[in-house]
């Protein structure tokens, strides 16, 4: 009945990680192995997006920045990578997340190859059924899939009526792997 503090989140995450979101500092230096990683498609190019100006009617320079370039085809890498570090420092054998798309999943499986984890994926089930190259790449990575809901998890055997899946009940499931398994942790996905 109060706010969750650091220290209820030592379960399924590292201090590190802990340390760096609860920080008042207005930076947080990135390790020197998480930018030796980030050289592998980092800079990402920089655009301008002249048609869109131009259809807009306005006179001000429009940019964005391409990160389709990182081995996983998003900028969900860009926090994978230092999330996987980081759990590799505090002696985490394996990460589980969820995935919805397959996106996140992806960057993941890359980050824990990097690092030398294990990573463990519950995927949105309809999503599973239809993105089996989503699923491949993943497992090119080392990752396991598993289809969500599943019969790994209580949360997965709860939820079999609900055949689709969701975002929600593949979340649960990967927290439970996490919270109840030794050596495991829980990756946040990015948006």
């Amino acid at each position: 009945m109060q706010p969750a503090g650091p220290e209820d989140l030592q379960a399924i995450f590292p201090m590190a990680l802990i340390a760096q979101e609860v920080s008042s500092e207005p930076e947080v230096e990135i390790p020197d192995e998480v930018r030796e990683a980030y050289k592998l498609w980092r800079p990402t190019p920089l655009y301008r997006a002249r048609r869109l100006e131009a259809e807009l009617g306005t006179p001000a320079h429009i940019y964005y920045k391409y990160e389709g370039v990182s081995p996983a085809g998003s900028h969900k890498p860009n926090t994978a990578v230092a999330q996987a570090f980081a759990n590799a420092q505090a002696g985490i054998r394996k990460l589980t997340t969820e995935t919805g798309a397959g996106q996140w999943g992806s960057a993941l499986a890359f980050a824990c190859r990097l690092f030398g984890l294990e990573c463990g994926v519950f995927m949105v089930g309809s999503s599973y059924d239809q993105k089996p190259y989503r699923r491949s790449m993943m497992e090119t990575w080392g990752a396991t899939v598993h289809r969500s809901p599943s019969e790994e998890t209580q949360s997965g055997r709860a939820n079999a009526a609900h055949p689709t899946g969701s975002l929600g009940i593949a979340i649960s499931e990967a927290v439970e792997v996490a919270a109840t398994s030794e050596g495991v942790n829980y990756a946040l996905g990015a948006s």
